[in-house]
């Protein structure tokens, strides 16, 4: 079998997890970590393959095949582009960057270098995702006629001792709603317009903490999503599903699709839907489970990283598309900001 040389470039709490995901993925080779940061070097050593506290050092004597861009969001932009230049392949933590004047940058540069820019909105990866995306698109709720949502949790304030994460380009915003803005598109079309509030006020920080937004798609349906970082709940994805074991699993849902024939709950699908042929409030409405096997997206994702440089599969979400999740992330702020709807 061959083995994809992969190099990893930004070691804090997401390059870790990526980590984990590459040693379990067969089809990968870790050549190089780099980062800043020497006090992070036993990562490498750990898993004997050499650090670099410099990507043009790395990329220049290890010549990966692909790299994973880890690092903060607002030094996204360095990194992918000597990576592009190096004819290494790309995948990159989302969002891609913290402007689209950096993400068209990186969309050009991909174009030049004849390589491909993966963006890591993960879930796109689980099957779960895709499932509802199914249900929807063969029309089993009938026509979509709206969505809510909503993530809150309560982070704790050693979370915002680096003080990065205090600013806009690591709010919750740019760093949670961005992942169910993404998944929403993936799974129920384009958005044509976004409306929103945010707020802050608990901490002295430059950044929101709490956004409601509604949101139009182009099929016409409506959706709701309230998303908070100052407010406990067990209502996130990350506690929905478990998928990551630093969040305590509380398996309870945070969407609703609603539709003219049926209504699915979401991360853990129920159908809820009339057994008569007319749908009619005044009938009983029963649920439908339906058992889907949750798998490490991360491992997909780096699977499906060795398979676009082997040139066996196509881009599941290209820099193109991740640069419309981030416009469309981009336009709460914007809203927020004018006191009115965005159109996208």
């Amino acid at each position: 079998m061959h083995k994809t040389k992969l190099a990893l470039i930004g070691a804090g709490t997401i390059g870790k997890r990526h980590l984990k995901a590459l040693s379990d993925v067969e089809e990968a080779d870790l050549t190089a970590v780099v980062d800043t940061n020497p006090k992070l070097e036993k990562l490498a050593l750990d898993r004997k393959v050499p650090f670099f506290t410099s990507t043009e050092v790395m990329l220049r004597e290890r010549e990966p095949e692909g790299v994973i861009v880890c690092t903060p969001t607002e030094v996204h932009l360095e990194p992918v582009l000597s990576s592009l230049e190096s004819k290494a392949h790309v995948l990159v933590e989302k969002p891609i960057t913290s402007t689209l004047a950096e993400g068209r940058k990186i969309i050009e540069s991909a174009k030049k270098a004849s390589r491909e820019v993966l963006v890591g909105h993960h879930r796109r990866y689980y099957s779960n995702i895709q499932k509802t995306r199914d249900l929807i698109r063969k029309g089993t709720l009938g026509k979509l006629i709206g969505i809510s949502g909503m993530w809150t949790v309560r982070k704790a304030d050693s979370y915002f001792e680096p003080k990065f994460r205090r600013l806009r380009s690591s709010g919750p915003v740019l760093i949670n709603l961005i992942h169910e803005i993404d998944t929403l598109r993936y799974v129920c079309g384009e958005l044509v317009s976004i409306s929103a509030r945010v707020c802050s006020g608990l901490r002295d920080h430059p950044k929101e903490e709490t956004a409601a937004v509604l949101l139009e798609f182009e099929g016409g349906a409506l959706g709701t999503f309230l998303l908070s970082d100052t407010a406990p709940s067990p209502w996130t994805w990350e506690q929905a599903t478990g998928e990551n074991p630093n969040f305590p699993k509380t398996s309870q849902n945070v969407y609703r699709f609603a539709g003219s024939e049926a209504s699915l709950e979401f991360p853990n699908l129920v159908l809820w839907k009339h057994r008569e042929s007319s749908p009619d409030w005044l009938h009983k409405i029963r649920p439908q489970a339906i058992e889907i096997e949750l798998e490490d997206a991360y491992a997909a994702q780096c699977r499906h990283l060795c398979a676009v440089i082997a040139g066996r599969e196509k881009p599941r979400i290209t820099a193109m598309d991740a640069v419309r999740t981030l416009e469309a992330t981009l336009a709460v702020f914007e809203s927020s900001e004018k006191g009115t709807r965005i159109n996208l």
